[in-house]
């Protein structure tokens, strides 16, 4: 660090206890003034802010006798079953142009808008001359996200019409941003790959008749090569992470910021700036994390005695990252289970096959059957604990030969698609800041 970072870190080290002191809230407050810490009750339900058309998730039934009974997952986009949605799919078709139509604009679109939209897709897939040795090889960093953040912002520099209001124009700046998050993603990657782990580098143009999941294989690796398994599995985890119910803390933001009428650019970075959040987005990563872990203390993965002694030593915090959690099970809306890990599941296991990785599968099979017990018995959680989509997408990336610096940067680019259709109807159906109000327990000094 430079003398002055030296200095300002030696002040901040001085500061922190009474930083501390004056800035801890009690819960008893919270309980006094009747707030919920974190917008979230003492059930972990969210406290309602807002309306929408654009998705829904549902956990829980009314009972006869009027209660919430838990049930299995549903997500619902734009009024339709994700999961119909994906069964749908014709053979041979990629989905996720078609559902991010469906939730940009509210309805499926036919054969001919499908393929127009499509087209207007892979055209837009272009960035501005010498913007990827300019903005991208310039300072690269391992944080893609942060790579993605710094590209988006400066790609508003370039944008005539950057704060001209009106639909059509952020419409116009959300299919752009949508069209080029896999190439500032996989761009961000080859220049850190390069100038930090010298290795080489190359830039491959994306193919504007290829869906998003095979054009982001093709710039990925080296020889531009895939299978149709591996762009189908791809294809399926962009669909299921592209929109989560609009109560998801980026989501959140980029409606609050919207709110505030800035431009697209800077909502979406602000909604990457939440995402790169260690307890928003980078699930995936700590599943996989916890699974080497596993690997290497676990001898024989098929015995489920041994697999199950070790997650009570994790359970315990003895071993691990001694926190008591095991990653990838349950979520904080669905009880039952994760409609999104319903449907991968199936995805996963055909790719496991294909790249003779099933005796792993068998494993996170046995982790997926005992961890719920475990968790219960440890800490007496009986309303149901489930995988969700983040304990097996972590498997699939590494599967597919992605390094671990794309997980979150690839749950932007499904993501994008969400925050995209959020913005859009806070512009039109909303129409007023978001303005919140916090109850000051200051004590006042004379």
């Amino acid at each position: 660090m430079t003398k002055s970072n030296n200095l300002l870190a030696d002040y901040a080290a001085k500061k922190q206890d009474i930083c501390i002191k004056n800035d801890t809230i009690s819960d008893s407050l919270f309980r006094e003034y009747g707030v919920n810490r974190g917008l979230r009750d003492v059930n972990g339900k969210g406290v309602l802010t807002g309306l929408t058309n654009i998705s829904e998730i549902v956990s829980f039934k009314t009972g006869e006798d009027g209660s919430s009974v838990p049930c299995d997952g549903q997500l619902w986009y734009r009024g339709y079953n994700v999961k119909t949605l994906t069964n749908n799919l014709r053979p041979g078709e990629f989905g996720f142009e078609k559902i991010a139509y469906l939730l940009l604009f509210g309805q499926l679109p036919s054969e001919s808008e499908l393929a127009e939209f499509t087209e207007v897709l892979g055209r837009s897939r272009t960035l501005p001359t010498n913007f990827t040795r300019d903005v991208i090889m310039k300072a690269p960093s391992k944080d893609i996200m942060n790579s993605m953040t710094r590209s988006i912002l400066t790609l508003a520099s370039y944008d005539p019409l950057v704060a001209k209001a009106g639909i059509d124009n952020n419409i116009r700046q959300c299919l752009s941003l949508v069209a080029i998050f896999p190439m500032l993603a996989v761009y961000g990657y080859h220049a850190y790959n390069h100038y930090e782990n010298d290795q080489s580098m190359y830039i491959h143009r994306p193919d504007p008749k290829l869906s998003t999941a095979e054009n982001f294989l093709r710039m990925l690796r080296a020889d531009n090569q895939y299978t149709e398994l591996e762009a189908r599995v791809l294809d399926m985890a962009l669909i299921l992470h592209m929109e989560h119910g609009g109560g998801n803390n980026s989501t959140f933001t980029t409606r609050v910021v919207t709110s505030a009428g800035t431009d697209t650019y800077s909502a979406i970075a602000a909604a990457m700036s939440s995402l790169k959040g260690p307890k928003h987005g980078g699930a995936n990563i700590k599943v996989m994390e916890m699974m080497r872990d596993i690997r290497s203390h676990v001898k024989h993965w098929d015995d489920e005695d041994e697999v199950r002694a070790y997650l009570r030593k994790m359970m315990d915090g003895e071993v691990f990252d001694h926190k008591g959690l095991i990653y990838g099970m349950g979520h904080a809306v669905y009880s039952l289970s994760d409609p999104r890990e319903r449907i991968f599941r199936g995805y996963v296991e055909k790719l496991s096959v294909a790249k003779k990785r099933d005796n792993e599968m068998n494993l996170y099979n046995t982790i997926e059957k005992v961890a719920p017990e475990i968790i219960a018995e440890k800490r007496h959680i009986f309303k149901g604990v489930s995988p969700n989509v983040d304990f097996y997408s972590g498997f699939v990336y590494e599967m597919l030969g992605i390094p671990m610096e794309l997980y979150t940067p690839l749950f932007a680019i499904a993501r994008i698609v969400g925050w995209s259709a959020h913005r859009l109807e806070e512009i039109v159906g909303m129409n007023k800041i978001i303005r919140p109000a916090y109850k000051s327990v200051m004590k006042e000094i004379e």
